[in-house]
């Protein structure tokens, strides 16, 4: 059975964070990009997620919550993806905020989502981490590598322009199918290199 049929295992369950950084578009977009998959979703927002949405976005909480299979609250540690006994695909947390990052690379969680993300890594389960931030001190990138060498795949939402995008959906669109190349899902709302343009070869 391919990648885009409706899943048939507990096993296509994958846990979206969304903290507090800016670029909350990302993980809205991932969630209905999920639904179109037919996988399972399981979303925790942090606290400071909420503020930013407001900011960024008019879509409510309520809304984003929607969006997804199953919502958990990020004060809720006794939630199902706050054990390495529920199965899932992985998890990514877009966008991913330095903090999010840094307690997650510690193991010193203090909310649902960043406890989850180090249930994911504690089981060698996929984590993906949109890290939003710049420039970056030193600090930053040891963590960033750290993290690399724990298992986590580090990927900023750096925009491709080859994609000759129209709109800041169409850039959204391309990181979130990005995203759900490493899992192994071909999302085909993201436009793909397919070689130079006609315009741009030699006559």
């Amino acid at each position: 059975m391919g990648k885009n049929a409706v899943k048939t295992s507990v096993n296509e369950r994958m846990v979206v964070g969304i903290s507090g950084a800016t670029g909350v578009a990302y993980g809205i977009r991932l969630l209905e990009a999920l639904r179109e998959l037919g996988i399972e979703s399981h979303l925790v927002v942090s606290k400071a997620a909420q503020m930013t949405l407001a900011l960024e976005s008019t879509i409510s909480l309520k809304d984003v919550l929607a969006r997804a299979d199953y919502h958990y609250s990020p004060e809720n540690i006794g939630a199902t993806i706050a054990s390495g006994s529920f199965p899932v695909l992985g998890m990514v947390v877009a966008p991913c905020s330095i903090r999010s990052m840094s307690e997650i690379a510690t193991g010193v969680t203090t909310t649902l989502l960043t406890r989850a993300a180090d249930v994911t890594l504690k089981e060698r389960r996929k984590l993906v981490l949109a890290v939003r931030e710049t420039p970056l001190h030193l600090g930053h990138l040891r963590t960033m590598t750290a993290l690399t060498e724990m298992g986590a795949i580090i990927m900023p939402p750096v925009p491709a322009f080859y994609a000759a995008p129209n709109s800041l959906e169409d850039l959204v669109d391309h990181f979130v199918g990005r995203i759900l190349d490493c899992f192994g899902y071909n999302w085909d709302k993201a436009k793909r290199w397919d070689g130079p343009s006609k315009r741009n070869e030699e006559p």
